[in-house]
């Protein structure tokens, strides 16, 4: 399902045109991006711009976040929302269901999740020592609003997230967040997820396109990218250009040294 079809830029403001990121040079020469496919890959070198046209096109979209503040309130994202604000979305069926999720916002998330469970079970042993005595009656009273949100996250995550190693907990987040029809926007999700972890997230996106959902994926994975029939754009030389799996200069590049590692480790 293709929710968002394309989005394209209004012409930049003088004023704004000398500030990041509008400096950037994938952002100066932005005029339209067509999405063709429910799963789009952003890809590209470390400072190609891929990052911030997708934090722009989430606050663009007011996607919800998972694991930091609301794109219109996180003050990390101040420039961006300013790129956003040029942007014109065209849509097919606007949605307001899925998420945005960048690498960093995730482990930030698992370790705020720790952190609420700790609170609450404190919360219970106070109650438990201050309640010494009282009946059980008011004891459960007191204790129920503490012990209905440990519930609830139990229900959710099944054991703690911070319990489990960052790749299952990534999925386990990933799909107990999930909801048809949704629009996500996950920012270099690999940096949780081992190889072997890398092809259930495949498996599960698969699960999730035929659910109406539409994802775009920023992503430096040569195993995530080469999701079948996925549309891959690549951010390079100023320039976004789509292109075919074997094209993908990270791919060549990690099929040789695979087959070949000592060609490059020679030069060290």
């Amino acid at each position: 399902m293709l929710h968002l079809q394309s989005l394209t830029l209004r012409p930049f403001l003088e004023s704004d045109i000398n500030d990041f990121p509008f400096t950037v040079p994938i952002v100066k020469s932005l005029q339209e991006i067509k999405f063709t496919s429910p799963v789009t890959f952003f890809v590209g070198e470390n400072g190609s711009g891929k990052s911030t046209v997708m934090e722009a096109l989430a606050c663009a979209v007011e996607s919800i976040t998972v694991g930091s503040e609301s794109v219109k309130t996180d003050k990390t994202l101040a420039p961006i929302r300013k790129l956003a604000k040029y942007f014109k979305l065209t849509w097919s069926k606007r949605t307001r269901k899925g998420f945005f999720l960048r690498a960093e916002d995730f482990f930030g998330y698992a370790r705020s999740m720790r952190e609420t469970r700790e609170e609450m079970e404190q919360e219970i042993e106070n109650v438990e020592r201050d309640y010494k005595g009282r009946s059980k009656l008011a004891v459960d009273l007191a204790k129920s609003a503490y012990a209905g949100q440990l519930s609830a996250m139990q229900n959710r995550y099944g054991k703690d997230l911070d319990n489990y190693s960052h790749g299952e907990a990534f999925l386990t987040l990933f799909q107990s967040r999930f909801v048809p029809q949704g629009l996500y926007l996950l920012d270099e999700p690999e940096a949780a997820l081992s190889p072997t972890r890398q092809l259930t997230f495949i498996s599960a996106l698969k699960q999730m396109i035929e659910q109406e959902s539409q994802f775009i994926i920023a992503t430096h994975s040569p195993i995530i990218l080469a999701f079948p029939n996925a549309q891959i754009l690549q951010f390079k030389d100023s320039e976004i250009k789509e292109v075919k799996y074997n094209e993908l200069e990270h791919v060549n590049l990690t099929r040789d040294f695979l087959s070949n590692p000592e060609n490059y480790l020679r030069h060290l």
